[in-house]
């Protein structure tokens, strides 16, 4: 159903938007901005906030911190305007995963809803009628989000690199206008599923440049019409790659999945419910890595209707047990090697995900080794046995990064981590939508505290100045100097 082009849409929508706004201002925001100014060592303001990112986790961040009168912020994302995240470029699902009535970036805001944007246009037949939510209506609704809160977005702008700059963070950022240093109070990392490490590969898939690709890449899959394509994985990424090949008309196409069969259950969607999302930052370490290596070993199942895209097609074929052990260049193509066999084909698109590494991240290479991870606070035999859970970040109670020495880079507090990082220490609050809302304010109330405790002592003299005379109109009032 395109409901997106009728004259009556465009109306709802602006009616939505002026009623969004209503609401807001009943909820008195903007409240006036109460952050201090601080000068940086080149004698340029400093921002409060620099939020990485303006994908779904870091606008909501960002609009989290409007909320809180707290607007000294900028907000840099390196891809064009509706290519933030993967909604218009790598996710090639059909619909997103999640129940449609499931909240976050509106951060408790009922006319900010997904459901609100939907009927506004659809009417509420039209949300009775919508089964799941096509992927880019939810695209289209993030960019109504931004657009209508006010979170101010700066697109084609990249981190290059951040530093330690003497109680503040550097940043280096280029934009349309060329190279910039910057200098803020914190800086949020929010740069998606790879922000924490990047797209894992397997260490022979290298080369073969446009016909060997990580399912984050850009693929023209039109390309290899007629031929024969390989996947590896049994992620919904890797179900919904070999779907579009498919689509788009591949003679053969082959998923390789290593385990013997799929998941079964996902797991994750029994953490969905406020009392873990809330409470699971509290538990000690012990319980966090059970709860956390239990949900990562059993795997999550791709959805039924991905399965389905690709089952309805006879020339689809799944190899169970059988991972890649290599790939072989010939002049028209690819060999896949497993323990089985070769397998000629004319694509091949790796789907296992992303790793969470931050020495991968090379803007964090003036930080990287200080960083305190979850192999480190567990047992060496935890640690081995579970080696991608042991690279996560031990963050703070505000998803700060927290030092392996202390006192070794004290200025390594003023990152914040807002992306899939933050799973081992809060939980999925960053990345999967039921925790949005909760990650996004946990972290906005965070970041202000610290904010207002690092300018405490400068805040009392504007506490003893403050002036406003509430008995001047009676018989009572005492005029300032006769007190």
């Amino acid at each position: 159903m395109d409901i997106h082009q009728d004259s009556a849409a465009v109306k709802g929508l602006t009616a939505l938007a002026a009623e969004v706004r209503r609401d807001l201002a009943r909820l008195n925001h903007p409240p006036a901005p109460w952050t201090l100014p601080v000068e940086g060592p080149d004698g340029r303001p400093a921002l409060d906030v620099l939020v990485v990112g303006a994908g779904m986790c870091g606008q909501t961040a960002a609009f989290a911190l409007l909320r809180e009168g707290v607007s000294n912020i900028r907000v840099i994302d390196q891809a064009p305007r509706g290519a933030e995240g993967p909604w218009g470029t790598f996710a090639r699902m059909e619909t997103l995963r999640s129940p449609k009535h499931l909240t976050g970036p509106d951060l408790g805001i009922p006319s900010l809803t997904f459901r609100a944007w939907w009927e506004a246009q659809a009417g509420d037949e039209g949300w009775r009628d919508l089964y799941k939510i096509p992927r880019l209506d939810w695209l289209r609704y993030l960019l109504f989000v931004r657009d209508t809160v006010g979170v101010p977005v700066e697109n084609d702008t990249r981190l290059v690199r951040l530093w330690p700059a003497g109680g503040l963070i550097g940043a280096a950022i280029e934009g349309p206008a060329g190279p910039e240093t910057v200098h803020a109070r914190k800086v949020v990392l929010a740069c998606g599923r790879d922000g924490s490490g990047g797209r894992r590969m397997p260490p022979f898939a290298i080369g073969a440049e446009g016909r060997l690709f990580h399912s984050s890449d850009p693929i023209d899959f039109s390309r290899f019409r007629g031929g024969r394509v390989a996947v590896l994985g049994a992620s919904a990424s890797a179900i919904d790659n070999a779907a579009t090949a498919l689509e788009a008309g591949a003679a053969e196409v082959m998923l390789f999945v290593r385990r013997s069969r799929f998941p079964q259950v996902n797991k994750s969607k029994w953490a969905a419910f406020p009392g873990f999302l809330r409470g699971y930052a509290a538990l000690d370490d012990a319980r966090r890595w059970a709860f956390t290596t239990y949900l990562m070993g059993e795997g999550t199942p791709p959805p039924h209707e991905s399965v389905l895209r690709c089952t309805r097609h006879p020339n689809f074929a799944v190899r169970f047990g059988e991972g890649w052990s290599g790939i072989a260049e010939r002049p028209d193509g690819l060999v896949i090697e497993t323990a089985r066999g070769r397998y000629p084909v004319e694509a091949a698109v790796v789907a296992v995900g992303f790793d969470i590494d931050l020495t991968r991240r090379p803007e964090l290479e003036d930080f990287r080794d200080a960083v305190l991870t979850w192999g480190e606070r567990v047992s060496p035999a935890e640690a081995a046995a579970n080696p991608e859970a042991a690279r996560f970040p031990y963050l703070g109670d505000g998803m700060q990064m927290l030092e392996r020495v202390p006192g070794q880079l004290p200025d390594l507090g003023l990152l914040h981590v807002f992306n899939w990082g933050v799973t081992l220490s809060h939980g999925a609050l960053a990345g999967d939508i039921p925790g949005l809302g909760i990650g996004a304010t946990r972290l906005a109330q965070a970041l202000v505290r610290d904010l207002f405790v690092s300018q405490a002592d400068a805040h009392v003299p504007r506490m003893v100045a403050h002036e406003d005379a509430e008995l001047e109109p009676t018989p009572f009032f005492v005029a300032r100097g006769e007190r």
